[in-house]
């Protein structure tokens, strides 16, 4: 029986390692999101894709 008590442990003891393997990647892919330059609206052709870069707002007047 110690045998099956001894594989359990063994067992979670993986689980929590690629738990916090996990956790560290999660957070560096969060601190490089953050050091990654921003997209800039000319970076993307949307007018080509049909839509309206520059959209009216409710609280614009009309022209």
């Amino acid at each position: 029986m110690a045998r099956i008590t001894f594989q359990k442990r063994q067992k979670e003891m993986k689980r929590l390692e690629k738990q916090r393997a996990k956790a560290e990647r999660r957070a560096e892919r969060k601190l490089a999101k953050g050091t990654e330059p921003q997209m800039q609206d000319q970076d993307l052709d949307l007018e080509g894709l049909g839509f309206d870069v520059n959209p009216r707002t409710e609280a614009e007047p009309h022209s």
